[in-house]
């Protein structure tokens, strides 16, 4: 075949297709080679590996493993306490996990099934076969009848038009919801029956699957009954991407090249990894701290007890008599087990149950997002979807946002806003423009330009484009009319076009070659198109070529201002610079119109050098553009137009919050420079007076040498900001509001060099100083982005020092990768997007109350859930030092599973220490718990203390006030339980009213859980000792909390102890209430116990 295939050398890492499986008679023999199936996997577990894979997930957390080690002990040695205390908690924990993410991912399985089993039909013996999706192979022929999403990626071979065309949205893969025009090769578009197609005979070779959406090099070798191959270039044109949807073209046929997980959506996925918030970080950095404590709080009594039995008739008293057996154990492994003994004893300082809190927390806290009735939007009659429930917290910690912009940002819907004509400006008749008064007709003129100019750049608008037109045929009775519909793949055209027709042009479609208007007066004006010039990003201009009913050919240019300007006559352009700049600082998207005559000679030469360009196989690009070039020279100006991309409602005021709350917003898009920088001034990412640093191609093409060149800009960029910026000790968020700010402007082919720059001692440190730069601006637009660079960004802000927390949105699937990398995903609307995001909101806007208000919240809740959970066990085990419990096991058992767990799961739902209100509209307040501000070491530290301090009062306050043994006049002996039940009680009460302090939003829900804990622990100790419990060999507590109760004294201590314990908290709060109302402008006060970063701008 390779030798068949117009006799060009055989390229490296490519694929040979056969269409529809025929093999080529009277060819070589060829080895088919393997492809992968169709299907589509995003989910992360199966049957077979989801137990073992989940419990290695679920034991990578530190207090799981902690106590399945302390479970195992409790089996294997003989302890205090039953192994049933650390393993029915554990297995709970384990259990109720292992049913969410095993119900997440059941979602996923059922999300890949609609794909994998939806209905396709396959071209097989000239019939159409039905089939589930996952079975195509490469080389099945494929029909797809309109609207239906493409199931793998196809090269087009016909329509149901008769010249080979169909129209495509891609709104699933790259946010944009409008019509992109795909083209067959012209032998095969005539192919357009099962029959027919199965007759053809043809050869692919094509790239091996790679994910860049835009680019595909291939050809067509398509065989005659001669077996002479007749070869056809492919190009981007020709390939139906999976996951594009079919648009107003009854039906397809293609040839499948890419299935399954070769396609390049699905190469533009990044593998799902488990997502841990910096709260869950800051927990496994507790738990190694207590566990450090519990370790050397084990080694301490374990020496202690053998000093102790140092001397003989302690180490065996008459009472208490050693067997032979431990008289002969020896006294290495006796001291380990006693030593694991000690561990056992104290295993309830690492809290297992605070885990199961913490689940039900983020679960049940997620329900607030999606019941909030301001994410819902009426439009798409849609609200907030919460994916996945581990990282609330998350969205109070976020210190970069990276957004797509088409879609996201913006509503991808274009709107004409002004043109200028030699220099001349039009406006809608609507406005009142720059003071000057409305004139009579539809246009406010500003010096209309000549009448001949008017109808130039009219017609310019009507013909330079690529739009298609649908006709919409409507029914009413017996009358009938007809409504053209434009179609194209840029909306930028549609509003160009519909500009031109409320301006008295209108275009009236393409038919066979040939493009119909109708101008001012109502005439049909018909001119032959000869070629399309299409835009590309290199030279950001297109033209057409045509040929008017009187034989005159012209050709018209629309693009860029800085890819027409040097094209055009020096003296045409002043007077409409002018008009461009302005509009460009308007945040309107601008284009210049361009003309010129062509002679027949000229044409001749020029349509031969096209055709031999466009059926070049080899560096096909390369020799277009230069034809290109050489055509698109010495051109006359006409004018400009102004078009606006609407923002989404509300976008820029979003933004501006992000800025505010200290929030680094960076844009990454696909899309071209000019447009993205105009829409960043729009949404207010770059002010008036933020000062611009390029990194792109233009500015990096100035020098022979590419890199020597973007070393130099580097270098000279860095040391600008840093001189703007010197080291200090004061916060980079603060000096942004004192400095001149800057924003940084880099697109995909610049991000290529900075990334994969060579080893040389020149570029090696290419990316660090990138990275300071970065770090510097206030903002950073990055255009031009393939999908994986967009999480290649993202991972490398990451991972830059001090770990920042990354937020990734979009709305398409070339953004699925930036959100699975980063820390949080947030898809919008797109299918793909949405599917592999963290949450999903309907617009932009909500982004602002998801993290300004929700994200403050979920922190500051959960972080006050942790710091009270280790504050509380640290509480009751201050003092127990003994191999003697000081408490009963049941009151163990029952402390954090009822005694103390309902009023802090509570307060970490419905906690609102400030008013959502105030956390919007003043988004400075999110500075305050930036960088995990609530778990480092000072607050933990703090809770640290008061738990010792605390725990001191209980026992010695206990200690002291009962020195004598008996209560009182009764003779009743005080023992050791009634000593462990006050102090116990004293514990339960105090840290109650402690969480109770701390409330700042009160419902009946708090006060239930609140006072029916407490009266609930004081039912539960009378019904616990006033029965005799068969199953229980010790009847120690029986009656003992009724007897203490029965002593004034017991009763006027407990009161005391608690008011002792809490007297720093209600001290420290009616200082802070004295300080706060003295204060002139008492601003919004955040409780200290909080732990809140101090910030010497914004509130304090």
């Amino acid at each position: 075949l390779h030798r068949q295939c117009a006799g060009e050398e055989k390229r490296v890492g490519t694929r040979t297709v056969f269409v529809g499986n025929h093999p080529i008679s009277g060819t070589e023999a060829f080895i088919a080679q393997r492809f992968c199936d169709n299907r589509i996997v995003s989910s992360k577990y199966t049957l077979w590996n989801f137990l073992p894979k989940n419990l290695f997930e679920q034991f990578r957390r530190i207090a799981n493993f902690y106590f399945l080690i302390i479970f195992l002990v409790q089996v294997t040695v003989d302890t205090p306490t039953s192994p049933v205390t650390s393993g029915l908690p554990l297995f709970f924990v384990i259990t109720v996990t292992a049913i969410k993410q095993g119900y997440e991912d059941w979602l996923r399985h059922r999300a890949d099934n609609e794909v994998n089993k939806s209905t396709v039909y396959i071209i097989e013996n000239a019939k159409r076969v039905r089939k589930e999706s996952e079975k195509i192979k490469v080389g099945d022929v494929v029909e797809v009848q309109a609207d239906e999403t493409f199931p793998c990626d196809l090269i087009l071979l016909s329509s149901c038009t008769t010249d080979g065309i169909c129209y495509v949205t891609t709104a699933s893969l790259d946010g944009e919801s409008n019509c992109k025009t795909h083209y067959a090769v012209r032998d095969t578009t005539e192919l357009c029956t099962a029959e027919s197609i199965d007759s053809l005979r043809a050869a692919i070779e094509c790239e091996q699957p790679q994910p860049d959406l835009y680019k595909f090099v291939g050809r067509i070798n398509i065989y005659s009954n001669t077996l002479e191959a007749v070869a056809r270039s492919l190009g981007p044109e020709n390939l139906l991407l999976k996951g594009a949807t079919l648009k107003n073209t009854k039906k397809i046929y293609g040839v499948a090249v890419y299935t399954g997980m070769e396609t390049k959506m699905a190469l533009n996925y990044q593998g799902k990894s488990q997502k841990r918030s910096a709260v869950e970080k800051s927990i496994n950095a507790f738990l190694i701290v207590y566990l450090f404590i519990l370790l050397t709080k084990a080694a301490v009594c374990t020496t202690l007890k053998y000093v102790w039995q140092s001397t003989p008739h302690n180490d065996e008293p008459w009472y208490n008599q050693k067997t032979q057996k431990e008289r002969e154990t020896l006294k290495v492994l006796k001291m380990f087990t006693d030593f694991l003994s000690f561990m056992v004893l104290f295993n309830f300082i690492i809290p297992v149950s605070m885990y199961v809190t913490v689940e039900m927390q983020k679960f049940l806290g997620s329900f607030f997002i999606s019941w909030d009735k301001d994410f819902f939007d009426e439009e798409i009659n849609e609200g907030a979807l919460v994916n996945t429930s581990d990282l609330n917290e998350e969205l109070g910690q976020v210190d970069y946002v990276f957004t797509d912009k088409t879609g996201t940002l913006t509503e991808n819907s274009m709107e004409f806003i002004e043109c200028c004509i030699d220099g001349h400006k039009y406006k809608d008749a609507t406005q009142e423009v720059d003071g000057l008064s409305q004139t009579d007709g539809p246009l406010t003129y500003f010096d209309k330009a000549d009448k001949n100019r008017e109808e130039l750049f009219l017609r310019a608008l009507c013909l330079c484009h690529t739009v298609e037109i649908k006709i919409n045929d409507t029914v009413d009775g017996t009358t009938e009319s007809a409504e053209l519909t434009y179609i194209s793949s840029s909306p930028d055209e549609i509003a160009l076009v519909k500009g031109a027709k409320k301006y008295g042009f209108t275009f009236l479609g393409n038919w066979n070659g040939h493009i119909r208007i109708e101008n001012q007066r109502k005439e049909i004006e018909e001119y032959e198109l000869l070629h399309t010039l299409n835009f590309d990003s290199v030279r950001r201009r297109m033209s057409v070529i045509v040929k008017t009913q009187g034989g005159d050919i012209l050709l018209f240019c629309k693009g860029a201002d800085s890819s027409v300007f040097p094209r055009v006559q020096n003296h045409e352009i002043e007077l409409t610079k002018a008009h461009v700049e302005r509009n460009a600082m308007d945040g309107y998207r601008t284009l210049c119109v361009a003309f010129k005559e062509i002679t027949p000679d000229d044409f001749e030469r020029i349509n031969i050098q096209l055709l031999e360009a466009k059926m070049a196989l080899q560096d096909r690009e390369e020799k277009m553009e230069k034809v290109f070039d050489d055509i698109e020279t010495n051109m006359n100006l006409i004018g400009a137009t102004a078009v606006e991309d609407k923002l989404q409602d509300q976008a820029a005021e979003t933004i501006e919050a992000l800025h505010a709350a200290g929030l680094k917003v960076w844009v990454l898009t696909g899309d071209k420079m000019e447009t993205a920088k105009s829409t960043c001034y729009a949404c207010r990412l770059f002010q008036t007076n933020t000062e611009l640093l390029e990194l792109t191609t233009k500015t990096i093409e100035e020098s022979e040498r590419k890199e020597d060149r973007l070393h130099e800009l580097l270098i000279e960029y860095r040391k600008k900001l840093l001189n703007e910026f010197p080291k200090g000790p004061r916060s980079l968020k603060k000096a942004w509001t004192e400095h001149q700010e800057y924003g940084l402007i880099i697109d995909g082919s610049t991000l290529s060099l900075i990334l994969n720059s060579s080893q040389d001692s020149s570029s090696n440190n290419y990316k660090s100083i990138f990275l300071q730069i970065c770090m510097k601006c206030t903002a950073v637009l990055c255009c031009r982005m393939a999908p994986l660079q967009k999480a290649q960004i993202v991972r490398m802000v990451k991972n830059l020092k001090g770990s920042p927390i990354t937020l990734s949105i979009g709305d398409g699937a070339n953004d699925v990768s930036m959100i699975l990398e980063s820390h949080v995903g947030i898809g919008k609307e797109g299918r793909q997007a949405a599917r592999n995001s963290d949450y999903s909101v309907p617009k932009f806007k909500h982004l602002k109350k998801l993290l300004l208000a929700h994200g403050h919240l979920y922190y500051v809740r959960i972080a006050h859930l942790v710091q009270y959970f280790f504050y509380k066990v640290c509480d009751i085990f201050t003092f127990c030092l003994s191999f003697q419990p000081l408490y009963d096991a049941a009151y163990l058992t029952m402390y954090n599973i009822c005694f103390t767990s309902l009023p802090i799961l509570a307060y970490s739902l419905l906690e609102q220490h400030i008013n959502i209100d105030a956390l919007t509209s003043d988004p400075r307040l999110y500075m305050k718990i930036s960088g995990n501000a609530m778990l480092q070491l000072g607050p933990f530290l703090y809770w640290t203390f008061l738990a010792a301090f605390e725990g001191t009062v209980f026992f010695f306050g206990t200690y002291f006030l009962f020195q004598t043994t008996s209560l009182e006049e009764n003779g009743k002996v005080y023992g050791n339980w009634t000593f462990g039940t006050i102090v116990f009680t004293v514990l339960v009460f105090t840290v109650t009213l402690k969480l109770a302090l701390d409330t700042r939003f009160w419902t009946w829900i708090n006060h239930f859980v609140i006072w029916g804990s407490l009266a609930f622990y004081v039912f539960f100790s009378f019904f616990w000792g006033g029965i005799i419990w068969p199953f229980l060999k010790q009847q120690r507590m029986y009656f003992v909390f009724a007897q203490m109760l029965s002593s004034v004294s017991t009763w006027l201590a407990i009161i005391l102890l608690i008011f002792i314990s809490l007297f720093p908290e209600i001290l420290l709060i009616v200082i802070k209430n004295v300080k706060r109302r003295s204060a002139r402008n008492p601003n919004v006060e955040l409780p200290m116990l909080l732990s809140y970063k101090y910030i010497d701008h914004g509130c304090s």
